[in-house]
């Protein structure tokens, strides 16, 4: 049987050291793959003026799986700045390379799991009854509609005279803005289609009773954002109602869950919402568990093809640091969740088993779960390298694959 081939995309900034890192681990838990690396991120932006450049989308094409690092985004100027003398002035305008990605290849599905790992220092905790301090356990996965809503790139500054004519017939528009001269304007759009909404929705069930979750949170605005949160969770009734019975229906409003979350996060099991509204409480809900060091996700489409990633950015403070200080394990749970769509679950399965047991011990801890500021004197002041928290976890991989009969011959 052939190797699988994985595109591997680094990206910017610490994205390299912490998908090799990675894919050392997958190797020693015995994953056997090809990896081909594709091009994408700031460095291609710059020399290119094109972050994706189409060979990378043709390498996805045909392998159809990618792990990738992280990118360095800027704003609209910045990017402009930046580009190689050759190409300035010459109408290229710099976009997010794993936003392009998804609206590509129609990645509409993104889940995103934040799960406690007990003995994790940086673990929320809260006072309780009589000064108790309670550390929750948090198993919250939440489901991302990932090409509409806020991030369809949809947008508009000073609008032409076709988009304000329509901008204009919203009687709301005029009397709010019609007296705003038009390139004092910009504008974004906020899109939900029923077919994309119902897929997510019907993703973030089947996933819940897959799972034995009790219970599905649609996180919106429906109070004030009437049309598209309104019509996300009228398609969650009417879902729940005919295919999930046995699953309980709540609901949300963003603000409110973000209050809420660090009252009683325990209460929640999957939840499901627009794009900006779910990177927002994926991100809230990572920081109960470490923060972005802990954060991974997956992005998928229809037609088979997945990307994973951990949702944290290319810290390009920390990428030129003589040693790398950063924490891997992020990318090595998005790592894990490539396992367990490529139906590797024993490996993916193992490599958990032993990341837990590496934060249970607390030997070796990198930065962040030490609590300390991510300056390059950490490794003297005790905190793991990258490469140490890698090497920590390949030694237990070694030991357990040697006492269970997994090692294999050279």
């Amino acid at each position: 049987m052939s190797k699988r081939t994985i595109v591997a995309m680094p990206g910017d900034g610490i994205g390299r050291v912490v998908l090799d890192e990675t894919i050392r681990i997958l190797t020693a838990a015995g994953f056997e793959a090809n990896y081909v690396e594709a091009d994408i991120g700031w460095e291609f932006w710059c020399k290119e003026g094109n972050p994706l450049p189409k060979r990378t989308i043709d390498l996805l094409e045909k392998h159809k799986i990618g792990l990738f690092g992280a990118i360095t985004s800027k704003p609209k100027d910045d990017a402009a700045s930046e580009l190689t003398p050759e190409l300035k002035n010459k109408g290229y305008v710099y976009s997010s390379p794993i936003v392009g990605l998804r609206q590509y290849f129609k990645l509409d599905i993104c889940i995103r799991p934040c799960k406690t790992y007990k003995g994790n220092p940086l673990n929320f905790i809260r006072r309780g009854k009589e000064g108790k301090i309670e550390e929750p356990i948090v198993d919250v996965v939440i489901f991302r509609q990932n090409t509409e809503g806020l991030y369809g790139g949809v947008e508009w500054s000073n609008p032409d005279n076709t988009v304000y004519a329509a901008l204009t017939s919203h009687p709301k528009f005029v009397k709010n803005f019609g007296d705003v001269p038009r390139d004092e304007l910009s504008i974004s759009t906020r899109i939900f289609t029923k077919n994309g909404t119902s897929r997510i929705l019907t993703a973030a069930f089947e996933y819940a009773r897959k799972n034995s979750y009790k219970s599905v949170t649609v996180c919106e605005k429906p109070n004030v954002i009437r049309e598209t949160s309104g019509m996300m969770f009228k398609l969650a009734q009417e879902i729940q109602r005919k295919q999930f019975p046995e699953i309980e229906l709540w609901n949300t409003n963003i603000d409110a869950q973000m209050m809420w979350l660090t009252k009683n996060p325990e209460y929640y099991g999957v939840i499901v919402a627009g794009n900006m509204f779910g990177d927002i409480v994926s991100d809230g809900f990572a920081g109960l568990i470490g923060g972005l060091g802990f954060a991974c996700s997956a992005q998928m489409s229809e037609d088979g093809i997945a990307v994973f990633e951990p949702t944290h950015g290319s810290a390009p403070k920390y990428a030129d640091f003589k040693t790398s200080i950063v924490n891997p394990i992020a990318m090595v749970e998005s790592a894990c969740m490539m396992l367990d769509y490529l139906g590797e679950t024993e490996i993916s399965r193992r490599i958990r088993e032993v990341v837990a047991e590496v934060i249970l011990e607390g030997k070796v801890q990198t930065y962040d779960m030490k609590k300390m500021s991510g300056k390059p004197d950490v490794i003297q002041k005790g905190a793991a390298s990258t490469y140490q928290m890698a090497d920590e976890i390949i030694a237990k991989l070694k030991t357990k694959h040697s006492s269970y009969g997994y090692e294999k011959s050279c």
